[in-house]
């Protein structure tokens, strides 16, 4: 739910990507005030993934651009850019080494040591109590998906982005870590973009969905009224 009065937190701007003579993404245009949470949903190649990385420039925009509480993202250094806006992968690629070490790391790039206490402060929200010590090689998918989580969110973003956080889990897994990511939205306000391909899901967890199609936006607006009668994806 909104809590920010009017100025969107992020606005897309005719926003495109062009890869060798190809279009993954024309013209996408949307603004998510803040503590919305939106969905991202479209059939596979529809430019879900490509969106997301271009709101953290890990790609950048053939054109167009955003903006983050109304300043053009160009003018931020990268590494602020990512701190505020936490991307959050399909698959954690953690670092190798120890969930600590991982939790850390954000924080630590910025010259700020996170002290032991807020580690397991961060893990115990992430449902991870007393994995500090261990060695991320012998975590399983759901618990390497709830560490690469807590270590987004030791960054304290202002816009979380989930890249089908569950898609690559087993049932039970999927289901504790979707309930996880809604109460951590909740419980710290988040402004959330999530991609999901589960229209469902998409229910679930977004008031908002904005749906891709080969690239372009065919759908966006309340999650009833994009869904309301009919599925925009299938």
């Amino acid at each position: 739910m909104n809590s920010g009065g009017d100025m969107p937190i992020l606005r897309a701007d005719a926003l495109g990507r062009a890869l060798g003579g190809a279009s993954l993404l024309d013209g996408v245009s949307f603004s998510v005030l803040r503590g919305e949470v939106w969905a991202i949903v479209g059939p596979s190649g529809a430019g879900k993934s490509s969106l997301l990385r271009l709101l953290v420039r890990l790609d950048e925009p053939s054109a167009g651009t955003v903006f983050l509480d109304g300043v053009d993202y160009r003018q931020l250094p990268p590494r602020d850019l990512r701190r505020r806006v936490g991307l959050v992968a399909q698959r954690a690629a953690l670092f190798p080494g120890t969930v600590t070490y991982n939790v850390r790391f954000g924080p630590s790039q910025r010259g700020r040591e996170l002290s032991q206490g807020r580690v397991e402060e961060l893990l115990s929200g992430v449902g991870l109590s007393g994995f500090a010590g261990r060695d991320v090689a012998n975590l399983s998918g759901g618990e390497a998906q709830r560490v690469g989580l807590a270590r987004t969110l030791a960054n304290e973003p202002e816009i979380l982005l989930l890249d089908e956080p569950t898609s690559a889990l087993d049932e039970a897994s999927r289901e504790g870590v979707e309930e996880l990511i809604g109460s951590i939205i909740r419980e710290n306000q988040l402004t959330c973009l999530m991609v999901t391909h589960d229209v469902a899901q998409a229910r679930r967890m977004a008031e908002h969905a904005l749906v891709l199609r080969q690239g372009r936006v065919a759908e966006k607006g309340p999650v009833e009224e994009v869904f309301g009668a009919h599925s925009a994806v299938r």
